[in-house]
């Protein structure tokens, strides 16, 4: 099962690495079977710069990534990607492929600008509701949840919040102990999706 990672310049690296490393931990509990073939994509295989400066090889571009069946858009300071019409020409042709299309806080944009939440219940970062609301009207969006499961498209609020929607991913494609498991070898305490904390929602 391939799970592909998009990265851009200035993409949050826990939003990215999160994710990367629930699967990869996953596959090692499953004693090496490969399950899930996660990898990094973004439109070149030229090193991309995320947030503050850190510096990531992408394993595949564009033009020679496999074929997806899980694509994850991180976030991150996303507005030049929303401009870039390759991008979210990209995410339309690989989400009419893949079995689920995920975000994490701010790619919810670019799948927003990519018709896939169009009539959805969809999240981002908690500072990025309001903007999400006004930008796409068209789109339920909702407050103090970690993620929003709408079956072939998931989004989740941000940072850690993207590692709870990928153990609940693993769950999905691969049973609830792995996920627990998985979340205990990370000793991550993996929250579920119905609020966030009193402090958060508080801001």
């Amino acid at each position: 099962m391939n799970i592909g990672i998009f990265i851009y310049e200035h993409a949050e690296v826990l939003d990215f690495s999160g994710p990367f490393e629930v699967f990869a931990t996953a596959n090692r509990l499953r004693g090496g079977e490969g399950r899930f073939n996660c990898f990094l994509v973004a439109e070149t295989t030229a090193a991309v710069s995320a947030r503050a400066g850190y510096s990531v090889n992408p394993h595949f571009g564009f033009a020679d990534h496999p074929a997806l069946d899980v694509l994850i858009v991180s976030g991150g300071i996303h507005s030049a990607e929303l401009h870039k019409r390759p991008v979210i020409d990209w995410i339309t042709t690989v989400a009419d492929r893949a079995t689920i299309v995920a975000s994490v806080c701010t790619g919810a944009f670019l799948i927003a600008e990519a018709g896939l939440l169009s009539g959805r219940q969809a999240t981002t970062h908690w500072e990025d509701i309001a903007d999400l609301r006004s930008s796409y009207p068209d789109v339920e969006v909702l407050e103090e949840r970690r993620w929003v499961d709408e079956g072939g498209v998931v989004s989740s609020g941000g940072i850690s919040a993207g590692i709870d929607m990928s153990l609940h991913l693993v769950e999905r494609l691969a049973g609830r102990d792995l996920a627990e498991r998985t979340a205990r070898q990370m000793e991550f305490d993996w929250r579920d999706n119905r609020q966030v904390s009193s402090q958060v929602a508080a801001k």
